[in-house]
């Protein structure tokens, strides 16, 4: 497959190192041509770097993989006629860090999975991933026992394109929990605060969730 992960941060360089170990051709997306970030990785890992419209335009997938506060605007970069009718996966969150705190903006009524749905009718939204490390992402084994990630979108096939390629990164199908709509992208993203002061208290980010109840 042909990827885009658009952003050169951690997240987006695990992500798109991993899809390229893999075997798919990959190309990280920058807010500019020529990026040291984009360049840097691309050599590193025999991927491709370019601008968020050129690897929106050359990809079969699109990974959102920037800041969920700046997810919009990148994506408005990358070219609404370059992901129309493309799975769009959102791993962002809409942190905001602010006197040495943290909130979420947007948060309750609204969140950045819906925002860009909204904004990008003719894609095919899915919001996963964004509950662990990046690292843990890729790497589920990182995590002992039998945790958990969620998948939500409007449409079932790209859920399932998606659980797919969570499979290849390690994640089997039983773990991945499918919670409906993209509405229920609040209640995924309303998780960092918890998991930030979890990573706090235990001193690392190689932690998840692992759901039990009755049958």
């Amino acid at each position: 497959m042909r990827y885009a992960v658009l952003g050169t941060g951690e997240v987006g360089r695990t992500l798109g190192g991993k899809l390229v170990e893999l075997g798919h051709e990959v190309t990280l997306g920058s807010r500019t041509e020529g990026s040291p970030a984009a360049l840097e990785w691309a050599r590193a890992t025999g991927g491709r770097a370019g601008t968020f419209a050129d690897a929106a335009a050359a990809a079969e997938v699109v990974v959102n993989a920037v800041g969920g506060r700046v997810a919009l605007a990148a994506l408005e970069a990358a070219g609404a006629e370059h992901l129309a009718g493309k799975v769009l996966i959102d791993v962002s969150n809409p942190l905001a860090v602010e006197d040495g705190g943290i909130r979420l903006d947007p948060v309750g009524s609204d969140s950045v999975g819906e925002q860009i749905q909204r904004a990008l009718p003719h894609a095919r939204v899915v919001k996963t991933l964004n509950t662990v490390n990046c690292q843990v992402m890729v790497d589920p084994a990182r995590v002992p026992g039998a945790h958990n990630l969620f998948v939500c979108g409007a449409d079932a096939d790209a859920k399932a394109q998606v659980t797919a390629l969570l499979g290849e990164f390690g994640w089997p199908a039983e773990r991945v929990l499918d919670l409906g709509g993209i509405e229920a992208s609040r209640a995924v993203e309303m998780w960092l605060p918890l998991w930030v002061s979890l990573m706090q208290r235990l001193g690392h980010p190689d932690f998840n969730l692992e759901l039990r109840g009755a049958r």
